[in-house]
């Protein structure tokens, strides 16, 4: 039954995905908002592409956090915790705080994987890194890495409720690369490399 702490959990799950983990980091630590470089995203891609990897590895790891997070809240319920998962990601990527904008929920989605299925996330996260490494397209790991999650699920033979998580969770990481998918088709697509700052 959905009761009132379910409902405040949810919300919690949200609030907790809607922490903009890049602007914060940016802002207080360097000084810099990483939506105004790059990409304008608020992501670990951007954040290293303007700030290095000294800033993009704590914006990952927290923005995996947040999925964590937002699972963990519900444990040992496993379809409370799907729902957890995604409303981590669906504040991620349509944050509160930043009027519904936000990132692509990649990092975030990857720390929902990590608590429920942590052999899958394994196998995804091998997988970006391979195609990040030889093509050094973030978005094209990314997008290939989420499209493997439903299918991974399926070949492991997870529960019905857990393929259609990782369904719903790969459509909102593809959706929400819809525009580097077409700059990738028109050989536009941003690299991750560093770029330089015109703070003029």
């Amino acid at each position: 039954m959905f009761t009132l702490s379910t409902f405040l959990f949810a919300l919690l799950a949200y609030l907790l995905g809607s922490i903009p983990s890049g602007l914060i980091i940016g802002k207080l630590f360097f000084n810099t908002d990483v939506r105004q470089y790059g990409s304008k995203n608020i992501g670990a891609t951007n954040t290293y592409r303007v700030l290095g990897m000294k800033a993009a590895l704590p914006v990952f790891l927290c923005d995996a956090a947040k999925g964590m997070a937002g699972v963990a809240i519900f444990s040992p319920e496993p379809n409370l915790m799907l729902l957890g998962g995604i409303l981590a990601m669906v504040g991620h990527n349509w944050s509160v705080f930043l009027g519904f904008k936000g990132g692509r929920g990649v990092a975030t989605g990857l720390g929902v994987l990590i608590y429920l299925v942590p052999v899958i996330s394994a196998i995804c996260f091998a997988t970006w890194a391979v195609i990040v490494y030889f093509t050094k397209y973030v978005s094209l790991g990314s997008i290939i890495g989420a499209a493997l999650v439903p299918i991974l699920m399926i070949v492991f033979g997870e529960p019905f409720w857990y393929i259609i998580f990782g369904t719903v969770a790969a459509l909102f990481v593809i959706l929400r690369h819809r525009e580097n998918i077409l700059r990738l088709l028109r050989g536009k697509e941003l690299k991750v490399e560093r770029t330089e700052r015109d703070d003029s």
